[in-house]
C-alpha cells in the first residue's frame, strides 16, 4: 500500500512538473470575420488601431492605439494570441502618465521590434502635441519584456530636420533596423536606418517617392524582394492602396502600383504580418476601417484582414473576403469565397437597401433605387438546417428581424432573429424569418423610395417576392 502511494505521488509530481513547463496549446485553424470590431477574451472591444504585430515564442503580440471618448490618446494597448483570433488583453504598455511629455500628447501607429543584441523591445510611434499636427515627430519607448511597461525615451524629428508622421519599423535578415515615415506634410515617404540599439536614427537610406503624397507605410520582405505597401493621404477616408518593390532598401524602387479596389475595401494599411508555419509563410494584410470615416471615433474602428497573394516574385494582389481562415501552425491564410446578391422587390423593382449606406448597427433596411452599392448586396451565408445569415457587403453586419423593423446588427451565429430560409417560386424567392415565420415584406406594398422593409404574415403578395440579382 505504501509503495502504491509513493508511486502515485511520484506520478502526480511528474504531471505537475509537465504542466508547469508546458507552453501554450498548439493553435488550431481559426476563421476571423472581416470588417468588424474584434473583442478580447473578456468580450471587450479590442483597441489595437493603427498597430503592428510582433511574434515572440508561440505568441503573437498586437500593439495599437486606444483612445478616450473624446478621441484623445489614452494608451498603447498590448494583446496576445496564438491563433490570431482569440486575443488576451495584457497591458496598457504606454499611457499618458508614462512621462510628462505624454500628458497632453497624441500617439499614433505604434510598432514594436525586438533587438537581439540588447535584449530590449523597442517601440516606435508618431507623436503630436494633442492639439494639432504641427509637431510631426517620431518617438521611442523601450521595455525589457514584450508586454511590460515601456519607458519613454523621447520624441524628435529624424536627423533633426525631417517631419515624421505615419510610421512603421522593420528588422532585416541581418539584424539591421529600419524606420519608414511620412515626411514633408506627407508628400515624401522616407526610409531610415536605425542605430544599433534601434532607439535612434543613424541615416537616411532613401526617399524614393518624393512628392508622392503617401502615408500608412507597411514594409515587408518576401524572398529577396522588399515590398512597400501604402495608402494615399486622404485623412480618415479610405483610398486606393499602392505598392512598390525593390531588391535593396536603398533602391532603385519601382513606381507605385494599385492593389485592391479603390478604397482598399474600406480600409487603410496598418501592417503586413508574415505568418510562418510548417507549410511555409503567408502574408496577412492588417487594415483599419477608421470609425472617424463613418461618423465615429478611433475606438469605433473596425479591422479588415485580407490574405496577400503574389502572382510573381515582384507583384502582389489583394481581394475581398468576408472571412479569413488562419492556421498559424501551418502558416496558411485563406479568404472565404462569397457571392453577393441584391434583393429586388417584384412589385417596385427597388432594392433592399441599408439606409444612408450606414455602417452602424441598428440601421434600418428600406427599399431604394438599385444602384450597385455595397449597402444593397448580401452574402447568403449558410448556418445549416436550410437557414442563412444575410451579411451586408459594406458593413459586414447581419440582417435581423425585430418587432417592428428589419435592421442590420452585429452578426451572432446563434441568434435565430438573424436566420432566414428561402422558398423559390419561379423566378422569385420568399425570404422567411426563422423566429416569427413571417416573410420579408415592403411595408404597405409601397413602391416609394425609403419604404420600410419589415416582416409580415406570408401572403403571396408581390411585395414579398424578391429577385436575387448580381
Amino acid at each position: 500500500m505504501r509503495r502504491a502511494y509513493t508511486t502515485l505521488l511520484a506520478l502526480c509530481l511528474v504531471l505537475i512538473g509537465a504542466l508547469a513547463t508546458a507552453g501554450p496549446a498548439q493553435a488550431a485553424s481559426e476563421t476571423v470575420a472581416n470588417g468588424t470590431q474584434f473583442t478580447d477574451g473578456s468580450g471587450s472591444p479590442l483597441h489595437a488601431h493603427g498597430g503592428g504585430v510582433l511574434k515572440v515564442g508561440s505568441y503573437y503580440y498586437w500593439f495599437g492605439e486606444d483612445r478616450n471618448a473624446d478621441n484623445t490618446f489614452r494608451s498603447v494597448d498590448a494583446y496576445r494570441s496564438t491563433d490570431l483570433k482569440n486575443w488576451e488583453f495584457r497591458n496598457r504598455v504606454l499611457t499618458r502618465s508614462s512621462d510628462p511629455e505624454l500628458a497632453a500628447a497624441n500617439i499614433e501607429r505604434p510598432k514594436v521590434v525586438y533587438n537581439a543584441a540588447t535584449g530590449k523591445f523597442v517601440m516606435w510611434m508618431h507623436k503630436e502635441n494633442g492639439t494639432d499636427y504641427s509637431e510631426a515627430r517620431a518617438a521611442v519607448a523601450v521595455s525589457d519584456t514584450v508586454d511590460g511597461d515601456y519607458a519613454w525615451q523621447g520624441s524628435f524629428r529624424p536627423l533633426g530636420q525631417h517631419m515624421s508622421r505615419d510610421i512603421t519599423v522593420f528588422v532585416d535578415n541581418d539584424g539591421a533596423g529600419y524606420m519608414v515615415s511620412a515626411a514633408r506634410e506627407n508628400y515624401d515617404l522616407q526610409i531610415y536606418r536605425l542605430t544599433a540599439d534601434y532607439t535612434g536614427v543613424a541615416s537616411l537610406v532613401a526617399d524614393p517617392w518624393h512628392g508622392g503624397h503617401r502615408e500608412a507605410p507597411a514594409l515587408f520582405k518576401r524572398g529577396g524582394v522588399y515590398f512597400m505597401l501604402t495608402s494615399g493621404a486622404t485623412g480618415w477616408s479610405p483610398n486606393q492602396q499602392q505598392y512598390a518593390t525593390s531588391t535593396s532598401l536603398a533602391g532603385p524602387w519601382t513606381a507605385m502600383t494599385d492593389v485592391g479596389d479603390s478604397t482598399a475595401y474600406g480600409s487603410q494599411t496598418a501592417y503586413v504580418l508574415p505568418v510562418q508555419g510548417t507549410s511555409g509563410t503567408s502574408y496577412l494584410y492588417l487594415g483599419d476601417r477608421w470609425g472617424n470615416s463613418f461618423g465615429g471615433t478611433v475606438n469605433d474602428s473596425r479591422y479588415v484582414w485580407l490574405p496577400l497573394t503574389f502572382p510573381t516574385a515582384t507583384s502582389l494582389s489583394m481581394s475581398w473576403a468576408p472571412e479569413v481562415t488562419v492556421d498559424t501552425a501551418a502558416g496558411t491564410v485563406t479568404g472565404t469565397s462569397a457571392t453577393y446578391n441584391t434583393l429586388v422587390a417584384r412589385h417596385s423593382g427597388r432594392c433592399a437597401d441599408v439606409t444612408s449606406q450606414s455602417l452602424w448597427a441598428g440601421a434600418q433596411i428600406k427599399q431604394y433605387d438599385c444602384n450597385g452599392g455595397g449597402n444593397q448586396k448580401y452574402w447568403f451565408k449558410s448556418v445549416g438546417g436550410g437557414y442563412y445569415q444575410l451579411v451586408v457587403r459594406n458593413s459586414s453586419l447581419c440582417v435581423q428581424e425585430n418587432a417592428d423593423t428589419v435592421s442590420q446588427e452585429n452578426c451572432n451565429a446563434t441568434a435565430t432573429t438573424q436566420q432566414w430560409s428561402l422558398t423559390t417560386s419561379g423566378s422569385y424567392v420568399n425570404v422567411k424569418a426563422r423566429t416569427s415565420g413571417e416573410c420579408l415584406d415592403v411595408n404597405g406594398a409601397s413602391t416609394a423610395n425609403s419604404a420600410a422593409v419589415i416582416t409580415y404574415t406570408c401572403n403571396g403578395g408581390t411585395n414579398q417576392q424578391w429577385t436575387r440579382g448580381s
